[in-house]
């Protein structure tokens, strides 16, 4: 099996968020094809914690689905912003929690899920945000305990994948933490 050949880049569009590439490929059978990409700016999904409930944002339309959803907070993350700093700003715009109090921010993945389909590339990191007494939200949300219950009922309610996957992911290093 070896990657296949660009013989052509006939688009590249490129924008602070996303690069739009056209190009003609060939595969290792030398058939020549079209194929279009987008290449995205990473993705980063908080899952805040305080003591033993997470906490979430209430539910917002997410005009992409054309539906409201519930989501971690979570966003695009431009690609000079370190990803601790991405943390505090989305924790402070999506629960209004100040992203100067000491927060223990834990990376799930160092180097990122690729979230790769058809027509875009990127990829997914998720980190939990330990937060303390002083560290309040704000701004309306919803809670869920962190016990198997609220897990399964917080599951039963994300609705998107990549929520999914951060949850999942926790979940499985704090068993295998006790």
């Amino acid at each position: 099996m070896c990657d296949w050949a660009v013989r052509d880049r006939f688009l590249n569009l490129e924008t602070r968020w996303f690069t739009l590439i056209g190009e003609q490929l060939e595969t290792e059978q030398g058939d020549l094809l079209e194929y279009w990409r987008v290449e995205r700016a990473h993705s980063l999904i908080v899952l805040p914690l305080l003591g033993d409930v997470m906490l979430l944002p209430e539910p917002t339309y997410r005009p992409g689905v054309g539906t409201t959803t519930l989501d971690f907070p979570g966003g695009r993350v431009a690609p000079e912003l370190p990803l601790v700093t991405a943390a505090r700003q989305i924790l402070q715009r999506e629960l209004g929690i100040d992203g100067s109090q000491d927060l223990q921010l834990m990376l799930l993945n160092p180097h990122g899920w690729p979230v790769n389909s058809s027509f875009s590339n990127q990829r997914l990191f998720g980190m939990v945000a330990q937060l303390t007494a002083p560290c309040q939200p704000t701004q309306p949300h919803r809670h869920y305990p962190c016990n198997a219950a609220g897990i399964q009922r917080l599951a039963d309610q994300l609705t998107c994948l990549q929520c999914r996957a951060v949850l999942r992911e926790w979940q499985a290093l704090a068993t295998h933490s006790h």
